[in-house]
C-alpha cells in the first residue's frame, strides 16, 4: 500500500490510501491536513496505516509540529491512531463534539480533548475551522463535520461514501456513487431527521466537499448536499412504510 498526497486546496492536502480488500471493490481511506500556524489533521486513520499517514504528512511538514487532531465519529479509521499522533507531537491536542469527548474521548485520548461547540470555530493561523454537530449522520451519535471557511471546503466525513479507487478531486456525479455504497453496505443510522441534517450543511455554500471515502468534489456543492439529503430522506419514508406494512 502507499498513501498519496494531493492539494486539493490553498494549504489543504488529501492523503490517500486505497485498500483493495474492501468488498466491493475496494475503498480509499483519506486523511486531511489542513496547514496553519497551527496545522490540523482530519481523521487519523487506523493503527496499522500510522506509518504511512505519518510518512506522508512529514513530506508537507514536521509531524512534530501538528496541533490540532479532529474527525468525524469515534470509529477506528476516523481516529484509531491518535494516541500516536499525539505521542509524537507534544504540543497536539484532539478536538471534538461534546458527545464525543464525554462518551468516549476523555476515556480513549492520551490528553484531555478540547470540548467544540456546535458552530465553533478554531483559528489555525491562515485557516479557521468551524465545527458542525451532525448526530447520527450518517452514523454515531457523536457525528460531526468540520468547514474550513478561507477555502470553503466542507470535510464531511463518511457521508458520500462510495467504493472503488479514483482520481483525487472530480467535477462528476458523487450522489449517485454514495448511493450505490449506502445500498451495499448500509452503514447509515437511518433517521427521519438525517435529511434535513445533511441539506443543513448545504447553507455553508461550500467550494469544496472532501470526501473521506472517495475524491474531493469541486462543483455544485450547494445542490449535491441537498440531493444526498433527499435520498435519505426517500430511505426513511421506504422503511417507514416498510414496517406499516408488516404491522
Amino acid at each position: 500500500m502507499e498513501t498519496r498526497i494531493d492539494e486539493i486546496g490553498a494549504g489543504i492536502y488529501r492523503l490517500s490510501t486505497f485498500i483493495p480488500q474492501v468488498e466491493p471493490g475496494g475503498l480509499v481511506f483519506n486523511q486531511f491536513l489542513i496547514a496553519g500556524d497551527e496545522p490540523l489533521l482530519f481523521h487519523t486513520g487506523m493503527r496499522g496505516l500510522f506509518p504511512l499517514v505519518r510518512e506522508a504528512v512529514g513530506r508537507i511538514l514536521a509531524p512534530s509540529s501538528l496541533r490540532w487532531i479532529t474527525f468525524g465519529h469515534y470509529e477506528a479509521d476516523e481516529c484509531g491512531s491518535m494516541n500516536d499522533w499525539l505521542d509524537i507531537a507534544p504540543h497536539a491536542q484532539v478536538a471534538h463534539g461534546a458527545t464525543g469527548v464525554m462518551v468516549s474521548l476523555n476515556d480513549m485520548a492520551a490528553r484531555a480533548p478540547r470540548i467544540l461547540a456546535d458552530n465553533e470555530t478554531i483559528d489555525l493561523g491562515g485557516k479557521c475551522v468551524r465545527y458542525l454537530d451532525t448526530p447520527h449522520t450518517p452514523h454515531g451519535w457523536e457525528a460531526g463535520v468540520i468547514f474550513e471557511e478561507t477555502t470553503g471546503t466542507l470535510f464531511c466525513g463518511d457521508l458520500f461514501t462510495q467504493f472503488g479507487a479514483g482520481p483525487a478531486m472530480t467535477d462528476g456525479d458523487i450522489v449517485g456513487p454514495a448511493i450505490a455504497g449506502e445500498d451495499a453496505a448500509h452503514f447509515s443510522s437511518l433517521h427521519p431527521a438525517m435529511g434535513a441534517t445533511i441539506r443543513k450543511l448545504s447553507n455553508l455554500a461550500p467550494r469544496t466537499i472532501a470526501l473521506m471515502h472517495g475524491p474531493a468534489f469541486s462543483g455544485d456543492c450547494a445542490s449535491t448536499i441537498r440531493a444526498l439529503g433527499d435520498d435519505y430522506d426517500r430511505r426513511v419514508r421506504a422503511a417507514l412504510n416498510e414496517v406499516a406494512r408488516a404491522a
